[in-house]
């Protein structure tokens, strides 16, 4: 099997710029919780650690290795494609990514990008109004994410959608929860998700002006960029056929991405 190169370290700046953005295509991962499953799960957010592992499996039998959003956009910028990386994010902060998930990952000599909710450490999924309560990490739990080689990204303070937002809101949401997790971990971020998935001109520029330096999306559309990267939403039905089928449709359905590589804080 052949083995990626290695990607850059966590804090290594992106390289300096170059007059043209290549157009990369980035195939990335959505998860959300990790743990078991049961019928009561109507947004299909759950996968079950043993699935997981089988996903994980399936990435390194077939010469890939997940890898945060940060690494993989720092490769792809120096390399101009991502041969054998594949991004992996989990939505929500939810607790069991701590840990379900990072045990799995590490098995696996994977990292991840966690984007997690500031203003709701410590408490639940109370967007959810359908699903069951899962509890999210706490501030600990974001440190030890760290601690263990993750990347910590935010998803806003409270998982409220931006477009449409008060501009207050959209500040607190964009910034605010930038500063709060730079208070809580000693870094600012550097990736934002944006709630619901949804994005428009106006939340992808105040994005940007918070000072990130990517942000994930699910199917932007026309505002495919580094800041409203697509994403594929893996569940726990995804098993070997339909991973192969959805990295397949992924390149044809979402447009490669443009990078043009800026400096990080």
């Amino acid at each position: 099997m052949n083995q990626p190169h290695q990607p850059y370290p966590p804090h290594q700046p992106y390289p300096p710029h170059r007059p043209r953005a290549p157009r990369i295509p980035l195939w990335v991962a959505m998860y959300h919780s990790v743990d078991d499953t049961t019928d009561d799960d109507p947004y299909h957010v759950t996968v079950s650690p043993s699935r997981l592992d089988e996903q994980l499996r399936w990435l390194r039998d077939h010469g890939l290795r997940g890898v945060g959003l940060r690494q993989l956009l720092l490769y792809a910028a120096r390399h101009g494609d991502t041969r054998g990386l594949v991004g992996l994010t989990f939505d929500d902060g939810y607790a069991d990514f701590l840990d379900n998930a990072v045990p799995v990952l590490r098995r696996h000599e994977c990292t991840a990008t966690v984007f997690v909710l500031p203003g709701r450490l410590g408490g639940d999924n109370a967007w959810d109004a359908l699903g069951p309560r899962k509890p999210l990490l706490t501030e600990d739990g974001v440190r030890r994410c760290a601690a263990a080689g993750m990347e910590v990204g935010s998803h806003g303070l409270l998982h409220v959608p931006l477009p449409g937002a008060p501009e207050h809101v959209l500040r607190e949401e964009t910034a605010g929860s930038r500063e709060r997790l730079r208070d809580l971990t000693g870094t600012a971020p550097e990736g934002f998700c944006y709630p619901y998935g949804h994005v428009d001109e106006r939340a992808m520029r105040a994005v940007r002006e918070a000072g990130y330096a990517y942000a994930a999306a699910i199917d932007p559309g026309p505002l495919n960029s580094v800041h409203a990267l697509p994403r594929v939403h893996i569940g726990q039905r995804d098993t070997a056929w339909r991973l192969h089928a959805k990295r397949r449709l992924h390149a044809v359905r979402r447009a490669p991405v443009p990078l043009a590589p800026v400096p990080v804080s």
